[in-house]
């Protein structure tokens, strides 16, 4: 949590500073800067108005928003700055007209419209997972959800839509890795995509684990409480799993962890202690933080979330360096165990996805 602390206190000391730098930037088109030589305060007001706009219009969203916008447009048009620079040099040119400046803006443009798409449309992942054991019909579908983060990029009603196309590949059934609600998630949403959840059809049910987000760090912001969710979901027939493990059908374990920012969260030796490990074993886990323990103890599929993928380029790779995580993104086999995580069907606080995309997982598992 420290970590993460530090790194937004970063981002926001890069935004401001971004801020003078593009305050100037804007300045050095033709116009204002002609402008400048005879009115010079109307010059810079003129330089800020841009500026002025791009986060207001970000603020419509979120504070987040606008960090991460001002940020792109800062890094994107300090490199045209460079590079037109040098080009400049090699050819002894003057400068005369802003022409990178232009070229920054078309770009951070083209790259937040891309990540707008890719955060706002939820794609579908497929793996075939392979095992030894007996799963009873010799194939289970598992579709993965993690990350709604009920808000930024789905309501209620936008995410009962996407468990209609969860329902459309039928599952044999349905797991919610984690932060299903944030912080500011509404009432309404929560119940509408709870509801959605009790009307998937599946043959073994709708497993729940709580993620980091899902009991909320600033517990004003939103109009539920944890109670409050645990009921919608139990009344929509979702079972929750906080560090239990359900005997499915006497064929497979499916083991619910909580979250690893909870105190009271058991070992991985201890929720497997007395489980019957000749049977395929299930782990819901939101956070990739303990492959170890999870193959050592005989995991078969540990599925988590989490990550969001890396979100926003290049978040993932420095996280992966930073240890924050055992994966990113993507499947990983340990032994006999299988790792799955998903970037999520949605994202936190930011409606972009450089980085990644949004998605749904289906696990097929066969008998080989």
């Amino acid at each position: 949590m420290i970590m993460w602390l530090i790194l937004f206190i970063l981002l926001i000391v890069m935004a401001a500073g971004g801020t003078a730098y593009l305050l100037t930037r804007f300045h050095r088109f033709s116009f204002i800067e002609k402008l400048g030589k005879k009115f010079k305060l109307i010059s810079w007001i003129i330089a800020l108005l841009p500026l002025v706009l791009i986060v207001l219009a970000s603020l419509r969203i979120n504070t987040w928003t606008a960090i991460i916008v001002l940020i792109h447009l800062f890094v994107i048009w300090a490199v045209c700055d460079i590079v037109a620079y040098f080009i400049r040099k090699m050819n002894g040119w003057e400068r005369y007209r802003n022409y990178e400046g232009a070229v920054a803006l078309l770009l951070t443009a083209g790259y937040l419209i891309y990540g707008w798409h890719q955060a706002h449309t939820v794609y579908q992942t497929s793996y075939t997972m392979h095992t030894a054991k007996d799963i009873g019909s010799g194939q289970l579908r598992i579709v993965e959800i993690a990350d709604s983060h009920l808000g930024i990029t789905l309501d209620g009603e936008k995410f009962a839509s996407e468990m209609e196309r969860v329902n459309a590949v039928h599952p044999d059934m349905v797991v919610v890795a984690g932060d299903f609600v944030d912080d500011d998630s509404c009432r309404s949403d929560m119940i509408r995509a709870c509801q959605a959840l009790g009307d998937i059809q599946t043959k073994y049910g709708v497993y729940f684990i709580f993620g980091n987000h899902d009991k909320g760090y600033s517990k004003t912001k939103r109009d539920f409480n944890t109670g409050d969710l645990r009921a919608e979901l139990k009344r929509n027939n979702v079972i929750i799993l906080e560090d239990e493990n359900v005997l499915v059908n006497d064929e497979f374990y499916v083991i619910g962890r909580k979250d690893k920012s909870d105190e009271e969260r058991l070992s991985m030796s201890d929720l497997t202690a007395g489980l019957d490990k000749s049977k395929y074993m299930i782990v819901l886990d939101h956070q990739p933080n303990d492959y170890e323990a999870e193959a050592i103890e005989g995991s078969d599929l540990v599925l988590s979330g989490h990550t969001h993928g890396g979100h926003l380029f290049p978040a993932g790779q420095i996280g992966k360096l930073m240890g924050a995580n055992d994966r990113v993104y993507g499947t990983e086999r340990r032994g006999t165990t299988d790792f799955i995580v998903t970037s999520g069907i949605s994202g936190w606080a930011i409606p972009f996805k450089t980085g990644t995309f949004s998605e749904f997982v289906i696990i097929d598992v066969k008998k080989q």
